[in-house]
């Protein structure tokens, strides 16, 4: 009876590190990961911001975002986020381009997950 109290103890220790684990680091989370111009006219303001914040409790490093085009460039920190800060990726979108768009931005992070795919949408209108 013993040893198999000691055997529940112990695996009972080990799940609980193994789930202290498992929840430490970074975590990205977004206020939107989606944005939509709306219509608007060629030549239009095409800057735009999603905004996150860090909820984790390790500095988040984002090494890389990539627009789904050309006509869609993202900016985004080069220095690490810490726990608790706000940042945000500047999304640029050439709205020279007429017509319905929808764009993606891909933000590769050292966050749990790795990746995630933010969206842009609108439509532009051809100048009058």
């Amino acid at each position: 009876m013993k040893k198999l109290m000691l055997s529940l103890s112990l695996m009972l220790a080990v799940f609980v590190v193994a789930s202290a684990q498992s929840s430490s680091g970074p975590v990205i989370t977004w206020e939107a990961t989606s944005i939509d111009y709306g219509t608007i006219q060629q030549g239009a303001d095409g800057a735009r911001e999603f905004t996150f914040t860090n909820t984790g409790n390790a500095p988040l490093i984002i090494s890389n975002a990539t627009g789904s085009c050309g006509c869609t460039v993202p900016v985004w920190p080069k220095e690490p986020i810490l726990p608790g800060q706000k940042a945000t990726i500047k999304v640029n979108y050439d709205t020279n381009r007429t017509g319905s768009f929808t764009k993606t931005v891909t933000v590769v992070s050292n966050a749990p997950n790795g990746t995630d795919v933010l969206q842009i949408k609108g439509n532009v209108l051809p100048k009058e």
